[in-house]
């Protein structure tokens, strides 16, 4: 007995038709896809301001400042004031006799005019009196404090110049200035100096002094010559 299949249980016979659906169907999305994709791009692109744009933007712009500009200049052309020049200039012929101007000399026998009495007597000034500078006074100078106090400030002040530490050189610098009479220190000079790094800094400490006690002489303050010796000493 022969054994036959029944149509609609035969699976090959369906097999290229399904596998076909299925091509057309992969086929049908990847399209859809490209599509899609496409899509999103051109509107970027479309969103995008180009070159040509920009230039169009530009022009807009000048023009309308053009148009802005064109008032003011409209205006500034307006009360700028008129100047009215000749027409014609008038060419004068050298031949032409100008108005001359006769000098006459004067006669020489005549006597000359007197000078103008002085109104008053010439003053001259007098010159001026530089005060005299004391070394020796009544009342001497004094730094605030006495000389303890100096030899504090001193030792408190100085700043030893690095250099000189390190070349091994110490002394002693004697400097002069002047007390002036409200106690100021003024024209400060190095007498005796050992070293242009100590001498200077001597001078440094003396510039930065408080004010010192006026030398005073016959009860009035004067201006007053002081020598102070500065001992620079490595330890």
């Amino acid at each position: 007995m022969e054994i036959k299949k029944a149509p609609s249980a035969d699976l090959e016979r369906g097999k290229g038709l399904s596998l076909l659906l299925g091509l057309v169907v992969a086929l049908s999305f990847l399209f859809t896809a490209l599509e899609w994709h496409s899509y999103a791009t051109v509107e970027k692109i479309d969103r995008a301001l180009n070159a040509q744009d920009l230039e169009d933007v530009i022009a807009v712009e000048d023009e309308q400042q053009e148009e802005q500009k064109e008032p003011e200049q409209v205006q500034q052309e307006q009360t700028q004031p008129e100047v009215s020049l000749p027409d014609e200039f008038k060419v004068v012929d050298n031949n032409q006799e100008v108005a001359k101007m006769n000098f006459q000399a004067s006669d020489t026998n005549e006597k000359p005019a007197p000078p103008p009495a002085p109104v008053g007597p010439a003053t001259t000034a007098a010159p001026e009196e530089t005060e005299e500078i004391f070394v020796v006074v009544e009342e001497p100078t004094e730094f605030p404090g006495g000389n303890d106090a100096l030899n504090k400030y001193l030792s408190k002040s100085i700043r030893y110049p690095e250099i000189a530490q390190e070349n091994g050189i110490q002394g002693r610098v004697i400097v002069q200035f002047v007390v002036e009479k409200d106690g100021s220190t003024a024209h400060i000079e190095v007498a005796r100096g050992v070293d242009p790094a100590l001498d200077k800094e001597a001078v440094r400490v003396v510039k930065e002094m408080p004010k010192w006690k006026p030398g005073k002489q016959r009860g009035k303050p004067v201006r007053t010559k002081y020598t102070l010796p500065v001992v620079f000493r490595l330890q």
